[in-house]
Parts: C-alpha cells; structure tokens; sequence
C-alpha cells in the first residue's frame, strides 16, 4: 500500500486553517446555551432539543467523512467560502426561526460546519507530525468555545436570548473570511486508488469504528454528567463547577497532547486513558461525596482531548496511506452524535446511571477495534 507523504505548510496558513476549522466546531462547545435557550424560549420543545443536536453533530459527521471520501482535495478556497457563507445565513436564519424549521436550518449547518473540519484535517494528516498538530487544533477549538461561551453567558444571552446568540454566531462565521486568502489553495493526494472503495483498507474502516466507539463513550457520559450528579445528591452549586472545570481541564489535557504526541507511543497512552476513565465510570457511578464526583469529572474533560490526538498514530497504521486518518474528523463527530442517542435509550428521567454501563461497552469495544486494526502492524512505532 502506498504511504501517504507530508506536506511543508506554512505557519500563516496552519493558522488560517486552525481559525477556520475551529469556527466549524464552535456550536459543538455552544449547544446547552444556544439549544436550551431556545426551549426556554418556547421556540423548541424539550424532546426535540435532542433531535436538534443530534441532527446537526451527524451532519458534521457525514460531511466531513464524506468530503474526505468524494471531494478532490482542490479549489479549497471557494469550497471553504461557500460553507462560511451558508454557515453565517443558517445562523442568522435560526435567530428568527422556530418549531420544525430549526431542525432543518442546523442539519444543513452541520453540512457546512462538516466542510470546515475536513479541510482542517486534511491539513493536520499531512504534516510531518499530524498527532502533535491535532493536540494544537483542539486547543484552540476548546479555547475559542471557551471565550465564545463565556461571552454568551455573561452578555450576549442575557441581554438578548438566544436570537441574539445565534446572530454573533453567524457573525463569527463572516469574520472567518479574512483567513480564506492565507488558506491553501490545494492539497497533494495522499495516495492514488481507483475507486473510492479502495480508498480505505479493510483495516482503515476497523480504526475509524474504533474512533467512533470512542467518542460515542465520552460524549455520551458528558451530555448525561449532570443529571447523574443529581441523582447522586450533588448540590446546585457543585453541579454548576462541573461544566466550566471540566472545559478548563479540557484545556490542559489538549496541551498536554500537543506536548507529548509524537514522543509518547500511541497505543500504550490509549489504553491507559482507557482504564484511568473506567476508573473515573466507577466514581460517578458510587455514592460518595460531591467533591470526588466533581473531581472525577474535570479529570474526565482532561482524559477527553488528551487521547484524541493519539488516535491519529493508530489510524495511520491501520492505514499508512493517511486515508483513514483524514476521516478521523468524520468519524468522532459521528460517534459523538450517536452516543448520545444510542444511550438515551436506557436512561429514564429517574435513572440515568445506565448511561455508565453503556460507555463502559463502548469504551470496551473501541479498544477492541483498536487491537483488530493494528493487530500485525507496528503501532508503536507510530508517533
């Protein structure tokens, strides 16, 4: 199998590239404010609140999966200035729409959003160290959430709802203009299959569910933390520390990995951050003082961004050509929407504590896919 090839990018335009693809993943940090206003609001019911968020992670998902899989990696300027502008009409048009409507406008959001990620990981998958660069772009996607976040929840939402949320979200997207002159213009093919089945190994698509177990674990586990801190006798003021501690950990942990990726062996990192978070699944799951349960959870946002990056190595050798690897964004955000979903049909509104049981399944079996995708291959040696 041809190995893919790394590319020399300048560092204007990785930087255009990361400021592109981190107003692509924005709404990801932004759902419970924008979303749940708008229930607030009467805009949206609070069953179809779900159905809207994951209607729109989905979407990112299968666009960025898709274009890795069907688009020629060319003429990324206008690919990349078309999904901002629909991005920034769709956030203008959901500041005024209500009901039915919001589904539909935030689908084709996460469309658009979906073209940003692909062309940022089409750019950190043909660096010389795509690990390393990964840990970089979830740092400054988490940083951007994080500032964005806090100026909707101590100005922008209060003073004007959620309407006013999504039109300085569309604004956010117009601003991201000024980067498209220093975004590359073209990538190299990583390698030169016939036909798009042959594109991806047998073994690429094993690592890919790998990847997809992995985040429907986390972000199911993370949409359900709160209610399980009720339900485990958390005060209201323990449970508002989770959120913000947890975002600043994630923090930690991406800078962490920008540090360590390319240094640390990947698979022995992944398997350790897989049995430190069963360890963290057992806290939550006990009944214990507020103080080890809000603990457990800030080192569960660290463990979060810091094993993504690793999944990167293990991808490219399930598949050196890098093919795989370029879905990885596709792949995460397709976990991250069904995890959710999946688990939320073992939870009720009195007991959500199965939501434990089910990433500890997922958890289990991305490990499993994990082995079945480099089993033969030599992982360790990918960093």
């Amino acid at each position: 199998m041809t190995e893919g090839r790394s590319t020399r990018f300048t560092a204007v335009e990785l930087s255009a590239v990361l400021t592109v693809g981190s107003v692509g993943v924005l709404i990801a940090g932004l759902q419970p404010q924008l979303l749940g206003g708008l229930a607030q609001e009467g805009r949206l019911s609070a069953d179809a609140l779900g159905d809207v968020a994951t209607a729109e992670l989905l979407a990112m998902g299968v666009a960025a999966g898709g274009a890795g899989l069907l688009l020629k990696a060319a003429r990324l300027q206008p690919m990349a200035a078309l999904a901002l502008v629909a991005l920034a009409l769709l956030n203008f048009a959901t500041a005024r729409a209500s009901g039915g409507a919001i589904l539909g406008l935030r689908a084709t959001a996460g469309l658009a959003e979906g073209i940003l990620v692909w062309l940022t990981i089409g750019t950190i998958v043909r660096t010389a160290h795509p690990a390393r660069w990964s840990g970089v772009y979830l740092l400054v996607q988490t940083g951007a959430q994080f500032a964005v976040a806090t100026a909707f929840g101590l100005w922008i939402i209060p003073a004007d709802g959620s309407s006013g949320g999504f039109l300085a979200l569309g604004i956010v997207s117009a601003l991201a203009f000024l980067a498209l002159p220093w975004l590359p213009r073209r990538y190299e093919p990583l390698a030169e299959p016939t036909t798009v089945a042959a594109s991806v190994p047998a073994r690429g698509w094993i690592a890919l569910a790998s990847v997809a177990c992995w985040l429907a674990f986390v972000v199911a586990v993370w949409v359900y933390v709160e209610p399980l801190a009720l339900q485990r006798g958390l005060g209201h003021r323990e449970v508002a520390v989770i959120a913000p501690l947890s975002l600043a950990m994630q923090m930690v942990g991406a800078s962490a990995a920008t540090l360590l990726a390319g240094r640390w062996a990947a698979l022995p990192v992944l398997f350790g951050c897989a049995a430190a978070n069963v360890a963290l699944l057992a806290v939550m799951g006990a009944p214990g003082s507020g103080g080890a349960f809000v603990a457990a959870t800030a080192a569960f946002g660290f463990l979060w961004l810091f094993a993504m990056p690793f999944q990167l190595p293990v991808l490219m050798a399930a598949d050196p050509s890098r093919r795989s690897a370029e879905l990885a964004g596709g792949a995460q955000l397709a976990g991250a929407s069904l995890g959710p979903l999946l688990a939320s049909r073992l939870v009720t509104d009195r007991d959500v504590s199965h939501v434990l049981s089910f990433g500890t399944v997922a958890l289990a079996l991305a490990l499993l896919l994990t082995i079945a995708g480099v089993i033969g291959r030599r992982p360790l040696a990918i960093r």
